[in-house]
């Protein structure tokens, strides 16, 4: 394990609760209510994708500068949501804080836009990361593998040799994609099982030898599998 890849939303910090607020609120200017089954569809996606979805189920006309302005809207409406502070998710401040002091390079790697992103890091602390790709600045974001292998070639290292670690479906197919074994911490939805994926409850109790050996496994069973 060279480096491991860090998803922002749901995996370090408990922010969907924020997007759920900001989407909630967007139905609401429409008399209508955000279902179960749409928010889930939303998880983890661009912020294309996600007004797609949103313009789709509210019968909106998908004028793409009208897509555009609302994604503005709900992203500004996050921001001022998080200005109040970043609520971590178990265990994953003090990750960061054991993979600095062991050495291990870090990326983010965030289907959110840079904007809102740089000031989620003000919070969070951008000091963590070596590297940090948004959603707004690959050809497409998760579950397209591009945010992944962008993040990999920033910190010098093959996808394959970063371990990433994420919440979401999207995001987990992104990762698996690119080629990273994948640690996935379920948050709001249930991540199917695949190739090149291991599961926890938390990140809270683990530490960096415990990523390590995470990898190894992954990386092991996926030699068997091809061999």
């Amino acid at each position: 394990m060279r480096a491991v890849l860090w998803d922002m939303d749901g995996t370090l910090v408990d922010s969907e609760k924020l997007w759920d607020i900001a989407i909630e609120e967007l139905y609401g200017r429409y008399d209508r209510k955000l279902t179960p089954e749409i928010r889930h569809a939303t998880l983890g996606g661009s912020s294309e994708t996600v007004m797609e979805i949103v313009y789709a189920d509210l019968g909106l006309e998908p004028i793409p500068a009208d897509m555009a302005a609302t994604a503005d809207w709900v992203h500004d409406y996050v921001g001022e949501l998080f200005s109040a502070g970043a609520i971590w998710c178990p265990g994953a401040q003090p990750m960061l804080d054991a993979l600095a002091a062991a050495g291990v390079p870090t990326a983010l790697v965030t289907n959110t836009r840079r904007d809102l992103t740089e000031k989620m890091l003000d919070g969070i602390g951008r000091h963590y990361f070596s590297a940090t790709v948004c959603g707004d600045e690959v050809p497409e974001g998760k579950p397209a593998p591009h945010i992944y292998l962008r993040a990999a070639e920033l910190l010098g290292f093959a996808a394959a040799d970063c371990l990433a670690v994420e919440d979401s479906i999207t995001g987990s197919a992104a990762a698996t994609a690119a080629g990273c074994p994948v640690l996935v911490i379920p948050n709001a939805i249930v991540v199917p099982h695949g190739p090149r994926r291991a599961f926890a409850d938390s990140l809270d109790g683990l530490s960096p030898t415990d990523l390590r050996d995470i990898y190894a496994a992954l990386r092991d069973a996926e030699d068997e599998r091809t061999a």
